[in-house]
């Protein structure tokens, strides 16, 4: 039970070929990328607030 093989990680990828098909997939990409980036930055903001009352949003 360790690292996954370069033989998993191909089947992995052919698996995500399949389900969203070659031209989705770049704009799947992009949506991941900015939902990391937003979290990221949530998380950035939660370790710098002191804590001392909620902000509203």
């Amino acid at each position: 039970m360790g690292a996954l093989s370069p033989a998993h990680w191909a089947i992995i990828a052919l698996v995500v070929l399949v389900l969203f098909g070659s031209k989705r997939l770049p704009e799947a990409a992009r949506g991941l990328g900015r939902s990391m980036r937003i979290l990221k930055t949530e998380v950035g903001e939660l370790h710098t607030d002191t804590g001392d009352a909620p902000r509203e949003l």
